[in-house]
């Protein structure tokens, strides 16, 4: 197997729910996670197994999406990992420089894994938050759109 093949986790619900809630928090503002973070009652008790770092990764690419892969970059990333005092563990990881973002990031993913509160939590924080993102990037492409230049060829007569 080449070192560079695609590994997958099993495609199972849990997963891939996991996978949808963490991009979330990642692009989320940070303001917005304190937000919901400070509006929990109680706020969980949890302790770091990562504290917040900064760091970098490499990121990459390939040509035409199908063709071999390159390395393309690095980019600035902010990891953190936490412990709910219940035993719950989440992990964050956000672009830039952020610590914070990475530390509330970590934690509603741990708290999002709770089968009791995990629901409840994703239709107060996950589901509002995505609809924001959503509406922007449909603004942002509103305006894009509004911009487009479409380019064409004539094709000459040749005689």
């Amino acid at each position: 197997m080449k070192p560079d093949s695609d590994m997958t986790a099993p495609k199972d619900g849990q997963t891939e729910a996991r996978k949808y809630w963490m991009g979330i928090l990642a692009r989320a503002e940070t303001d917005r996670l304190e937000t919901a973070y400070q509006s929990l009652d109680p706020r969980p008790e949890y302790l770091h197994l990562r504290p917040p770092e900064i760091g970098m990764a490499m990121v990459r690419a390939r040509a035409e999406a199908r063709g071999e892969r390159f390395n393309l970059g690095e980019m600035t990333l902010s990891r953190c990992s936490v412990r709910l005092a219940g035993g719950g563990v989440g992990h964050g990881y956000v672009a830039g420089r952020d610590r914070r973002h990475a530390e509330l990031a970590a934690l509603f993913d741990a708290l999002l894994q709770d089968p009791q509160n995990g629901p409840a939590l994703y239709r107060s924080v996950i589901d509002p938050i995505a609809r924001e993102l959503a509406r922007s990037r449909a603004e942002r492409a509103a305006k894009t759109a509004a911009t487009r230049v479409n380019f064409f060829t004539m094709v000459r007569g040749e005689d």
